[in-house]
């Protein structure tokens, strides 16, 4: 099953900016690449695994954050899957769902997955093969941008949360679910022994790629904190922006707005503290909260 080029619905010339691409965009990208390809088809089984079933409500809580309405186009960039991007559609009728990705094996494993769910009435998902450093799309044509994962794998994070920008509304919200360092205290030294041993363990046993699974426990372990990558958004021109952890403060939703032309940022310090913004709609399960 190949991947869908042509936007449905919409005239590709109003959407799209340059030719869409899956090329990797320098060596460590190519290597993310590869090794996502590896691991597609026990991907969704492994963050079940890893997450301990949790990673479904941090998705629904991206979702809300990302404020959307019928009608709406939602850009899911680093879609994988599709996980976030199905989350969408089942929360909001008649979105417009744009899922991107330069992994062609994750995205062939979330058509299958959609081919399942044919003939409920609700529209089909348009796959795009876009590389986050160069997204092939036009300046303000989503309402919303949301990402799972996509920052801590990316060697420019400003260059993607500016190409995120770019395409966006004014007005709209950028929302993004990624891992952060483990804060320290007493449950850091047993949080560390599950993400080092513990993972790329299960990696082996399920996936058959070890490997894999210890590059992804050290890159949230050397990844941001949840302050400094609240910073960054701030840093990309984004107003109103917070963030939430969960799954003991190992895991965070980051969300922003891109201001109109009149809206000015609000200061470093307000963007990085966390508590800057509400969240939107209804409060995520507290039982998850670290």
């Amino acid at each position: 099953m190949g991947v869908h080029w042509q936007e449905a619905g919409r005239p590709t010339d109003k959407i799209t900016r340059h030719t869409m691409n899956a090329h990797p965009s320098s060596e460590h990208a190519a290597f993310v690449q590869h090794m996502f390809g590896r691991i597609a088809r026990r991907y969704d089984l492994m963050n079940r695994l890893m997450t301990f079933g949790q990673d479904r409500r941090w998705r629904r809580f991206v979702v809300r954050q990302a404020a959307l309405h019928p009608g709406d186009w939602l850009l899911d960039i680093a879609t994988g899957t599709g996980d976030i991007a199905f989350e969408a559609r089942r929360q909001v009728p008649d979105l417009h769902i744009v899922a991107a990705d330069f992994s062609l094996p994750m995205m062939r494993v979330g058509q299958l997955r959609e081919s399942r769910l044919r003939g409920n009435g609700r529209r089909p998902l348009a796959w795009h093969a876009a590389d986050t450093l160069h997204l092939p799309y036009a300046s303000n044509v989503f309402d919303a941008v949301t990402s799972g994962y996509l920052f801590r794998n990316v060697s420019d994070i400003a260059g993607a949360l500016a190409e995120q920008v770019r395409v966006l509304k004014p007005g709209g919200r950028l929302v993004t679910l990624d891992t952060t360092p483990p804060p320290r205290g007493l449950l850091r030294p047993f949080i560390q022994f599950h993400l080092r041993v513990i993972i790329p363990l299960l990696g082996r046993w399920i996936t058959g790629q070890a490997d894999a699974y210890r590059y992804l426990p050290e890159s949230t372990l050397n990844f941001k904190t949840a302050e400094e990558l609240a910073d960054l958004l701030h840093a990309a021109g984004l107003v109103d922006v917070g963030y939430r952890r969960f799954m003991l403060g190992t895991m965070a939703v980051h969300w922003g707005t891109k201001p109109a032309p009149t809206q000015r940022p609000a200061s470093r310090d307000s963007a990085i503290s966390g508590t800057m913004s509400r969240p939107v709609g209804p409060s995520p399960d507290r039982s998850v909260l670290s």
